[in-house]
Formats: structure tokens, C-alpha cells, sequence
């Protein structure tokens, strides 16, 4: 695979994060909009919970007139937290801290002669306190855009290997692929929240009841129990749906965008096996104690908690979001 120019990829993402940004809010209302009309027509929203009825669609786009603000207002607001917050919220998932250059002169040298050689302004470098062997891109704009590498994996890497490494992280904050994963993470967070927050909601109400036990009348308490749990059975369906929908889109684009940052970190570095070598140690011990969010750690070279061999792996090439290591590095050795 020939790597494509930077500024075609640069292209190429941003169009991404454009149509993820409109894809979301599309798939979000899509489903509130199939949750009125679905409870609309098992007759939940009728006050005495008859038999199933014909939808009434009036009434149904009159409700999603009425919540629509509510939706976008929300949602909004939860993306903008999260979209700028991003860096202090991977720090603490990860365990990162600035690194200073008198702690680490070779590793601000490695990224700063590659910065000169692509034309780059220089991004922060962070550092993780752990013999593993790791490293990631992060950030949404250049006051963000950071480096981040483990301890282990600077004093077990020839500087020929480390730079390839920093290249390919290089390579990402340059085609804007750390953005456009940010705003996966974020959607798919959202997602993943609302699921997990009606299965939670609906199985308190198996467990503890949903009818309302100071009502005079048994019928109507059990009445009002039945409709609140088919209103979170269909919730809860309904949001896993939107959940795998959003994972889908973030498998689609991310295992392309590691092909890329390895060729780009290849060309950047000049030493395609180098960075292969450096991939083939990785791989050998990539697991980070701290990190045990599966969002974040999405972002590494290699996947902290990678599968290795065995029936598993069918399953993980297909849900992973990274590509293979050794596919990787085949990819690497014929550049």
C-alpha cells in the first residue's frame, strides 16, 4: 500500500470527523424518533395502557418537536466537555506527565529533528511511568497535540527504533487522525452510556418493581409496571443498536489510519525496518498496568491488552481497532 500524500489524507479525515459530526445527531434523533413511534404504537403513551394501536403520527412528531431541543441541547453540551477536555481526561486515564528535556534530552532531540525534517511545530511530550513498551498520539489542535511514550519503551529501543515509533505518532497528529478519534470516542461514549444506563434502569426495574405501590388500585399499579419496563425494553434495545452502529463507524476508520501512520512514520524516520523491529519488541510487551479503558487504549501503536494467537484471534481481527502487528510489519519489511 503506497502511502497517500499528507495533505490528501489531511483532506480525507477531516471530511471524516465532518460526516461523523452529522452522522451522530442523524443516528441519535433517528432513534428517539423510532422510540415514540414504537411505544406510540404498543399504546405505553396511552394514560391507561390499552392494547397495541395504529401509530398516531401527529402526535408522534409532536412529541419530537417538543424533545428535540432537550436531545441537541444535551448532547451538545456533553460533546463540547468532552471534545475539550480530552487531554486532561486521557492524562488521567493513562497516568501521564510531562516530560522535561533536561529529564530526557535523546527523546526531545528524536522528536524534534523529525518535526524539522517534516516542517511540523513541535508537540508537547508527555511521558508514562512504566517498563512496558508503548507510545500514543493525542489532541484536537496544536495547542493539544501530544506525544506520549512509556519509560520502558525509551530505554529499550535503539534511537533508529524510537524515532520510527515517534514518526508514525508523527504521522498521526499530521494526517488529524488523533482528532477524528476523538470524535469517535466521544460518539461512541455517548452511545455506550445510554445503553448501559437503560439496561441498568430496566433491570432495577425487574428487581425492585416498577409499579407504584401507594396506588388504590392493583391493576392499574401493575398496569404502570408493564409500561415502564416495555419503555426501557425498547430504550435499551434502541440504544444498542445506536451503540454498534457508532462502534462499526470507529472500526471502519481506524485500522486503515495505522497502515497509514506506519508508512508516513516510515518515510518520516527513513528506516522502514527500524520501525518494524520496533513494532515486533512492542508487541512483545505492550500491556500498561494503568490503562484499563478501552477508549483510551485505542489510541496506542499497539493495543495494550492485545489478543495473541489461539482461537481468539479470528474474533479479534474483525473487532479489534488495530490491524495485526504482523501484518504490520510484512507491510513494513516490502516498503
Amino acid at each position: 500500500m503506497k502511502y497517500v500524500g499528507i495533505h490528501t489524507q489531511q483532506w480525507s479525515n477531516n471530511l471524516k470527523s465532518l460526516l461523523l459530526l452529522a452522522l451522530f445527531p442523524c443516528i441519535l434523533l433517528g432513534l428517539v424518533y423510532a422510540f415514540l413511534a414504537i411505544t406510540a404504537m404498543l399504546g405505553v403513551t396511552d394514560p391507561a395502557y390499552g392494547e397495541p394501536q395504529s401509530v398516531d403520527w401527529d402526535y408522534v412528531n409532536y412529541e419530537m418537536r417538543a424533545i428535540l431541543p432537550w436531545v441537541v441541547g444535551i448532547v451538545g453540551v456533553w460533546f463540547a466537555i468532552s471534545y475539550f477536555a480530552n487531554t486532561a481526561m486521557i492524562r488521567r486515564a493513562t497516568g501521564a506527565r510531562p516530560l522535561e528535556r533536561r529529564e530526557n534530552p535523546r527523546v526531545y532531540n528524536i522528536v524534534e529533528n523529525l518535526c524539522m525534517t517534516c516542517g511540523m511545530p513541535m508537540p508537547k511530550v508527555n511521558v508514562i511511568d512504566d517498563p512496558q513498551l508503548n507510545a500514543f498520539a493525542s489532541g484536537v489542535d496544536s495547542g493539544s497535540y501530544t506525544v506520549t511514550v512509556t519509560t520502558g519503551i525509551c530505554e529499550r529501543l535503539t534511537d533508529a527504533e524510537l524515532a520510527g515509533v515517534i514518526g508514525h505518532e508523527l504521522t498521526h497528529i499530521r494526517n488529524r487522525d488523533t482528532r477524528l478519534l476523538i470524535v469517535s470516542i466521544i460518539f461512541v461514549g455517548i452511545m455506550s452510556t445510554l445503553a448501559s444506563l437503560s439496561v441498568r434502569l430496566l433491570w432495577n426495574t425487574f428487581v425492585y418493581g416498577g409499579g407504584n405501590r401507594r396506588t388504590s388500585s392493583r391493576g392499574e399499579g401493575k398496569g404502570n409496571g408493564v409500561a415502564i419496563i416495555v419503555v426501557l425494553l425498547v430504550a435499551a434495545v434502541l440504544a444498542a443498536i445506536g451503540y454498534l452502529f457508532t462502534l462499526l463507524t470507529r472500526f471502519a476508520i481506524s485500522r486503515k489510519r495505522e497502515y497509514m501512520a506506519d508508512a508516513g512514520g516510515a518515510e518520516l524516520c527513513g528506516d522502514p525496518l527500524a520501525l518494524a523491529s520496533a513494532l515486533r519488541k512492542i508487541s512483545g510487551d505492550p500491556a500498561l498496568a494503568e490503562v484499563d479503558r478501552q477508549d483510551v487504549a485505542q489510541l496506542f501503536i499497539v493495543h495494550p491488552h492485545a489478543f495473541s494467537g489461539g482461537v481468539n484471534t479470528l474474533f479479534a481481527n474483525l473487532f479489534s481497532t488495530h490491524p495485526s502487528t504482523e501484518s504490520r510489519i510484512r507491510y513494513l519489511e516490502q516498503f
